[in-house]
């Protein structure tokens, strides 16, 4: 049995040690045995590698197999590592979150593998010149779509349509061209479209005159005889396509349209199906985030090989970095065969799952520890609590928590915490995690910057000095 030693500060001891005996108590065989070291500081937060190297002496207690720290701990763990002989990582930045911490540590969750690739459709290309249709390429494949799709528009000429597919190809993207003309099609394929959307038995003879993999559909969403007669025929020449039974959109027939693909599938066990979601994604005024998690749900039981995603309203401008995610999401549910939780937390974008995880009295032992002035901010089920040694004070409305700090006259400090507060007056409303002086979490809503922990904090919102 593994042995782990735990760094703490002063104000986060007694929470973990209480944390740590729920997931390994003593009395009963638990998965590891531990020790908690409070190493002089009070926030466990501002823990630094030289600071344990400086307060930490070797070495550790026999046995220990490995170090863990803070979340935020900052500087180079491999060094520590070589200096202590055992592994020191990085735990969770919040001590209740060590049991997730350890259940995703015994799941060893890969969310590097997916099944079905994005195709991400430029719905205006006839109307963005080169150049325009490069950097909307470039924003798609950065969200993660696997094949840039070319959409064309009715009645709109489209004269650089060769040159934009193979603008394309020589960047090293897959193209699709979409079109209800034939001739678009045509233009597309024989400029070096790797597919064309959509064909069905009655444009299939395009297939003879270009090698693009086609999109097959039927001539109408219920004529789904039309659309077995273009599979079989793509079969016996044993030619690469795909084939979509076309998603409808809420109310006009998206039950039935998911049984034509449960059927589809029924009857051809190993062909390849394209879904495109857009119908219901951009014609639904609700957040995509979870109608994305459903519908790749159904593309993973499925087996979709891919999916036509479009990203043109406002609500669904994520829709691209959505589909990435619910895929990789869902495709390690149905592998490991468990239920779609615990795996990651980038699709639930509004609502945490564990959103206040220190109650009023845990937060009211924490104020009571305080003995300096800095100001320090959380929030639970009750509201937002504000406290440094000089009082606790708990409000909803962060308006009435400013007459109790007394910084009428300190602008700057003023500010700060108008920002702070007004982020935890959102946490707590919608049911988010609160982390003082940290952006709230949007999930793959919003592109965060990757942070280097092993490098040292630039100035935080705390030694921020407003501009005048």
């Amino acid at each position: 049995m593994e042995h782990i030693v735990f760094l703490t500060g002063r104000l986060a001891q007694i929470s973990l040690q209480q944390v740590l005996e729920s997931i390994a108590p003593a009395a009963v065989r638990a998965p590891f045995t531990w020790e908690v070291r409070e190493i002089g500081l009070q926030v466990a937060g501002l823990m630094t590698a030289d600071m344990i190297r400086r307060r930490v002496a070797p070495p550790l207690t026999e046995g220990t197999s490995r170090v863990i720290v803070p979340g935020r701990c900052r500087g180079d763990l491999d060094a520590l590592t070589a200096h202590y002989g055992v592994k020191v990582e990085r735990g969770p930045e919040e001590v209740k979150d060590l049991p997730q911490f350890f259940g995703r540590e015994a799941k060893h969750v890969d969310l590097t593998r997916y099944e079905t690739e994005i195709f991400a459709e430029i719905v205006d290309a006839p109307r963005l010149d080169l150049d325009g249709i490069a950097a909307r390429a470039q924003a798609y494949k950065r969200q993660g779509a696997d094949v840039i799709d070319i959409g064309c528009l009715p009645s709109t000429p489209f004269p650089h349509l060769e040159d934009a597919v193979v603008m394309l190809k020589a960047q090293g993207y897959r193209v699709s061209v979409d079109s209800m003309q034939t001739d678009e099609l045509l233009r597309g394929g024989r400029a070096g479209a790797d597919y064309v959307m959509s064909l069905n038995i009655d444009t299939l003879w395009m297939t003879n005159e270009i090698s693009s993999a086609p999109i097959l559909v039927p001539r109408e969403p219920a004529d789904m005889a039309s659309l077995d007669e273009a599979i079989d025929i793509m079969l016996k020449r044993d030619r690469p396509f795909l084939a979509d039974p076309i998603l409808d959109p809420i109310p006009f027939g998206l039950a039935k349209s998911i049984a034509r693909y449960v059927s589809l599938r029924e009857r051809y066990a190993d062909i390849a199906i394209m879904m495109g979601v857009g119908n219901v994604t951009e014609l639904t005024e609700a957040d995509t985030t979870g109608i994305n998690a459903v519908l790749f749900g159904m593309a993973a039981e499925l087996r979709i090989a891919a999916v036509l995603t479009t990203s043109v309203s406002l609500h669904a401008r994520r829709a691209v970095r959505e589909a990435d995610v619910a895929r990789r999401v869902m495709y390690a549910a149905r592998e490991s065969q468990s239920l779609p939780k615990g795996i990651s937390s980038e699709l639930s974008a509004l609502h945490a799952k564990r959103p206040f995880p220190y109650d009023a009295a845990e937060i009211g032992a924490f104020a009571a520890a305080v003995r300096d002035p800095n100001f320090r901010v959380q929030v639970s089920t009750q509201g937002i609590h504000v406290y440094n040694r000089d009082g606790h004070h708990v409000a909803a409305d962060p308006f009435a928590l400013y007459p109790k700090l007394a910084v009428e006259s300190d602008g700057g400090h003023a500010f700060y915490l108008g920002v702070q507060l007004a982020r935890a007056e959102i946490a707590w409303q919608l049911g988010k995690r609160f982390d003082q002086d940290q952006p709230l979490d949007w999930g793959c809503e919003v592109d965060r910057p990757e942070e280097d922990l092993s490098a040292w904090h630039a100035p935080g919102a705390t030694k921020k000095k407003p501009v005048i």
